[in-house]
């Protein structure tokens, strides 16, 4: 079996300092209960020195959330611990993370005041005093107390394997080498760490925490580097939010384990599947899109597009892919439908829409979908399927909208009427709606007699005014047959109508030119 590395969220800690994000308390807790259901081992919640509203999101998450072990941060001051202790005080698994500076360069910015020395061999003398002074009064208020050593990426080693002895010996339980601002590498860091186990006096007594930040694109992989070298607990956050260029990413540091297990010989407790759930909550909250080439969870992770890669992934899903999107939560695989898809990849999908073609109709699709392709970024279903009845099989229109008549009101019942060209015949028919175009539905449903469900329905301006032109999109859906028909008018009624009357026309269209058991044979 695999050894364990502990995941250390800190989403609603660091992750929330990206610029532009600011979570409540209620927040916090909606995403701090997902993060459970992630099966994290340790949610930082929060600072709570550093508001009242903080204060309020540790102490609400420490009493509500069940499983994980609950961190508040705080830095070597003692007022800050002992608000971390009060907010704290219910929780059942609390931890406290305190720590200080440890490189040169941020004991001479951050404590130039006298007090702390008056020269840099004072001021180190003095911080170590602080940080073991620090875990002490920590240890008054939970068991569990996290060291950091903040930017320990810069500082110098002999120096920070001081510092970090001194916190286990003073009861340190985790000892957390952050690469603060980015700096290192990955075989730098991952030295970094193994120079802390072969050098630190009772390391043997502490587990190992990695915290890097993305300023030069490395944060997955310096943390990669650092469990390699005997870290066994990575600090993170969702979608790698955090300071500056972020955090690294919770997402791909565990499907990196995971995937790669016969690499690094170590995984997580983390229910993957639950990723993909996790990012969009945690992006929806923070209002921070996910771009869609994002490793693991972007829109585009498992979207195949060349024609090389579409063959090759549908021959074998392995060929292009080394995870399945259904492990990290995400529905299915997608061929996206471009100009350098391919025909393999156009049959596979209108096979997969209930229209396999002979090799000469799809020869035939293959010449209008390339057309089509050339024009779009993407060539969607209802597309195709305007191919197939457009090219393949042209059939006119079977009905035809001749007269509207509206009645509503705000002290009116919406009623429509409608007459139609229906085949040869003409029909009219009336009902009444929730609304107008609730109303020319159902009146229109009347009179065709479909069956058909109307799934969704859209309406966009296409023009600016007064007199603005409106465009309606509806998708209907009749025996597992979807189609999008559109309508256009500067009266937004009468475009509903042209819309729900277009997608009527190809359902019939496709029923008559395409039926299922006739293509199968």
């Amino acid at each position: 079996m695999s050894e364990k590395v502990a995941v250390f969220d800190t989403t609603l800690r660091d992750g929330e300092q990206a610029a532009g994000t600011r979570l409540g308390s209620r927040e916090k807790l909606i995403i701090a209960r997902q993060l459970a259901q992630l099966n994290v081992d340790v949610i930082e919640a929060g600072y709570p020195a550093s508001s009242p509203e903080d204060f309020e999101a540790v102490q609400l998450i420490g009493r509500q959330i069940q499983g994980p072990s609950i961190c508040a941060l705080s830095r070597a001051v003692a007022s800050d611990i002992e608000a971390c202790g009060k907010a704290l005080a219910q929780a059942k698994r609390p931890r406290i993370h305190t720590g200080i500076g440890a490189s040169d360069i941020h004991i001479a910015g951050k404590f130039q005041d006298e007090r702390y020395g008056k020269t840099l061999a004072d001021k180190k003398g003095k911080i170590l005093e602080m940080a073991v002074d620090a875990v002490k009064l920590a240890r008054q208020f939970a068991d569990d107390v996290e060291f950091y050593a903040e930017d320990a990426g810069r500082a110098d080693p002999d120096y920070l394997f001081t510092m970090i002895a001194a916190a286990i010996d003073a009861g340190a339980t985790v000892v957390n080498i952050p690469d603060t601002t980015g700096y290192t590498v990955p075989e730098q860091y991952g030295s970094l760490i193994r120079g802390i186990r072969e050098n630190v006096a009772g390391i043997e007594r502490a587990v190992i925490s990695v915290h890097c930040h993305d300023d030069l694109g490395m944060a997955v992989a310096n943390t990669l580097y650092g469990v390699i070298n005997g870290a066994r607990q990575v600090e993170c956050t969702i979608n790698g939010l955090g300071e500056r260029a972020g955090n690294a990413a919770l997402e791909e540091i565990v499907m990196a384990l995971r995937t790669r297990v016969d690499y690094f010989g170590v995984d997580t407790g983390v229910d993957a599947r639950e990723l993909y759930r996790t990012s969009r909550l945690v992006s929806d909250l923070l209002g921070m899109k996910v771009p869609p080439n994002k490793a693991v969870i972007g829109a585009n992770a498992f979207s195949h597009s060349s024609g090389i890669h579409v063959d090759g992934f549908l021959k074998q899903r392995e060929t292009y892919e080394i995870m399945r999107p259904e492990d990290v939560g995400m529905m299915e695989s997608r061929v996206v439908l471009t100009a350098r898809t391919g025909r393999h990849g156009l049959g596979d999908r209108l096979t997969k829409l209930g229209y396999p073609l002979s090799e000469q109709e799809l020869d035939q699709a293959y010449r209008r979908f390339l057309t089509v392709a050339d024009k779009k970024q993407e060539v969607f279903d209802e597309d195709l399927l305007a191919i197939l009845y457009d090219e393949i099989h042209p059939a006119p229109a079977t009905f035809e909208l001749q007269y509207l008549h509206i009645y509503s009101g705000t002290s009116a019942i919406p009623t429509a009427t409608v007459r139609l060209r229906v085949g040869d015949a003409t029909e009219e028919g009336a009902a009444i709606g929730d609304g107008p175009v609730d109303a020319v539905c159902r009146a229109i449903a009347h009179v065709t007699h479909t069956s058909a469900e109307l799934k969704r329905y859209e309406i966009r301006g296409v023009t600016s005014g007064t007199e603005a032109m409106g465009e309606v999109s509806v998708q209907l859906e009749q025996g597992g047959r979807k189609v999008v028909g559109r309508g256009s008018s500067t009266d937004i009624i009468e475009a509903s109508a042209k819309a729900y009357i277009d997608g009527l026309n190809k359902l019939a269209s496709l029923a008559a030119a395409l039926p299922r058991a006739a293509l199968a044979e």
